[in-house]
């Protein structure tokens, strides 16, 4: 089969890729959300419990003084778990910590008003803050007094605050997910494989199917494709094989049915041409005694009718014995180097159209060709006579050279032929006017003209000219 960019091999392999990636996406975001989420929250849950700890553990003098706050902080900071946390403290005003700096731009707003509500039950408090692109876990812990160990616990007014970095978490988080990246490359070059197999599984009944319809149109009609399997393209196989076999049954039939039709045309043709040959020579008797006054009007009406019924009896026949050759393919070429212009000239003065007013001779000098003169003379007397009987005078042939085919036009000054005839005027009895049952020739005469022309490797085509009529133009190789 021709490769196409986008055929379907391309587009079963992409999907197939397509679907094997949306699956590693898929996985690898749930997988890292999941990580994530897991990595985080033990961090998290390790660091608060640890703070919570630490912060209730330590007592404090109310109130207490900044070196009292500043040895709990660093106390506390140093404990820190999983890593070292930045320790604030805060008592109304006071304000100290851990660092060099009292306070933090990381504990946010919210974080302070959830920790110092007064009108909620004291508990400690978290958030996820990212500075400046570095993420940052921060925790406050109001610091309370119970009047006994199962007494409602109170505000002191004191809130620890802590402050841990989220950098390591980050960092293994981003070595997961490039891990997962640099993973998927891989998994997608692997899939590639089944795809490749599955694309050459489906393509295969596919081309089988190709190579079946152009044996078929190739006429080769006892093709048929191996199925195997029980899936669609079995199936599909199978429907071909069944259609196959259903036309090959009706084409046989119609072979059969065509080529007794043909023997039947020329059987009786053949038969017809002895009892046809005795009637014409004794309506040449007649026509004579019709001529000469013997017998009555009445009768030489009749004779003389009979007479022209008879010849155009005979035109068919004739008629049909050249077609059934054709149609059997029988008939033969016999070729000479002639001279164009005069065959012309013989076949129109063999049928006595010599009167310049009915028939009109431009005939280039010199060309020759090699043509069979019978089925040549053929061809021109079918045309010219047809440009009689349904056109008008003058009828014009021409005869020239064009190119390396010699070209025979006849065209005549009738009202020309309707568009939708055109196509068929070299059908077999065709009629562009129902209602006309009878005419001077047999209906084959054109398509006669057609497959002699075919005979010698020509073609013949029919037009109307802009200035009225119809021409026929042969064009026959030199």
């Amino acid at each position: 089969m021709r490769p196409h960019p986008f055929g379907l091999r391309t587009r079963l392999v992409l999907a197939f890729l397509l679907v094997a990636a949306v699956g590693c996406g898929t996985t690898a975001a749930l997988t890292y959300r999941a990580a994530r989420s897991a990595i985080l929250e033990q961090t998290q849950d390790t660091a608060v419990s640890a703070f919570r700890e630490q912060v209730d553990a330590f007592t404090v003098n109310l109130p207490p003084s900044g070196e009292d706050l500043r040895d709990m902080a660093l106390q506390i900071a140093r404990q820190g778990k999983p890593r070292p946390w930045r320790v604030y403290a805060e008592y109304g005003t006071l304000r100290v910590s851990s660092t060099d700096r009292p306070g933090s731009s990381v504990i946010t707003p919210e974080l302070r008003a959830r920790a110092t509500d007064r009108d909620a039950t004291p508990h400690g408090s978290f958030q996820r803050v990212v500075k400046n692109g570095t993420p940052y876990l921060t925790m406050a812990v109001p610091a309370v007094f119970r009047h006994s160990p199962r007494g409602t616990a109170q505000p002191t007014g004191l809130v620890v605050y802590a402050v841990m970095e989220l950098d390591e978490e980050e960092a293994n988080i981003e070595a997961m997910v490039a891990a997962a990246r640099d993973g998927a490359l891989p998994a997608l070059a692997v899939a590639l494989i089944p795809a490749l197999l599955a694309a050459r599984g489906v393509l295969r009944p596919v081309r089988e199917l190709r190579h079946a319809a152009h044996s078929m149109g190739a006429g080769r009609l006892d093709t048929r494709i191996h199925s195997k399997g029980r899936d669609e393209l079995a199936d599909l196989a199978r429907t071909f094989n069944e259609s196959a076999a259903a036309l090959e049954r009706s084409v046989t039939e119609l072979r059969e049915a065509e080529a007794r039709a043909r023997r039947f045309a020329s059987d009786v043709s053949h038969e017809l041409r002895t009892p046809l040959a005795g009637m014409l020579a004794v309506t040449e008797v007649l026509d004579e005694d019709a001529d000469s006054g013997t017998l009555g009007s009445d009768t030489a009406r009749a004779v003389r009718l009979i007479s022209a019924e008879t010849g155009r009896l005979a035109v068919l026949v004739e008629d049909l014995m050249e077609i059934s050759r054709f149609d059997a393919r029988a008939a033969e070429l016999h070729t000479d180097e002639l001279d164009v212009a005069d065959c012309v000239r013989m076949t129109l003065r063999n049928r006595h159209w010599t009167d310049p007013a009915t028939v009109v001779q431009e005939l280039a000098p010199g060309i020759r060709a090699r043509l069979d003169p019978r089925r040549f003379d053929v061809v021109v007397a079918n045309l010219v006579g047809n440009a009689l009987r349904h056109g008008g005078a003058p009828v014009t042939v021409r005869v020239y050279a064009a190119g390396d085919h010699v070209v025979t036009e006849v065209a005549d000054r009738g009202p020309g032929i309707h568009p939708d005839v055109l196509p068929h005027v070299f059908d077999r009895f065709y009629k562009a006017d129902p209602a006309r049952t009878r005419s001077a020739g047999s209906g084959l005469g054109l398509a006669i003209t057609l497959e002699n022309v075919r005979l010698h490797g020509g073609t013949v085509e029919a037009a109307n000219h802009p200035a009225g009529g119809a021409v026929f133009t042969v064009r026959m190789p030199l």
